[in-house]
């Protein structure tokens, strides 16, 4: 994940939940002084998910254009990027659970990433590479507790670091955020 335009602009935001990843990059996105465009990855599944939706819609300026994208990530930045833009992705925790459960239940039987998955991530990869404009990604960090004794969670958590890790990788800028203060890893 490389781009060849200096001008590009990618931070990664990530931490635990309710760590305030997603107020501090909203905030980072009003104060780029660009126009934005929100890309949302949830699906929402039940009535508390849909609270929890409604008050980060309440939080956002009306004026920012909102894009949602439960599955092609890829396609929804390639759209959404311009230079002298700002693309705020909220989240990629949310995407990857898309991707490996879009059936609608979690299946007990899943032990490796989906193909389809795998496609997207690779998708995703190139999107990022092509950014012209100021991108802010945000995720959550998982890893940071026991191993999980489930298989499915075993691979969730697994591929969702590696995705992070890619992600930071990419990123000119990538922070941590623990009980809302946000600690600087990269740029």
């Amino acid at each position: 994940m490389t781009s060849t335009d200096s001008s590009r602009e990618l931070t990664f935001i990530l931490g635990g939940a309710r760590s305030g990843k997603s107020a501090h990059a909203e905030r980072l996105a009003a104060q780029s002084g660009l126009p934005v465009t929100y890309i949302a990855t949830a699906s929402i599944g039940d009535a508390e998910f849909a609270e929890r939706v409604r008050l980060h819609r309440e939080r956002r300026p009306a004026y920012w254009t909102l894009v949602e994208a439960p599955l092609d990530l890829a396609g929804a930045l390639l759209e959404a990027d311009a230079a002298g833009h700002c693309v705020l992705i909220d989240c990629l925790t949310l995407w990857l659970a898309n991707l490996l459960f879009s059936s609608g239940s979690a299946d007990a039987q899943i032990a490796t990433l989906p193909d389809g998955a795998r496609a997207a991530f690779a998708q995703f990869d190139a999107a990022l590479a092509q950014v012209r404009g100021k991108v802010i990604v945000v995720s959550n960090e998982i890893g940071l507790g026991v191993v999980p004794l489930g298989s499915v969670t075993r691979l969730y958590v697994d591929e969702l670091g590696r995705l992070n890790q890619c992600v930071a990788a990419a990123s000119t800028r990538a922070t941590m955020m623990v009980a809302g203060l946000p600690l600087a890893l990269k740029g």
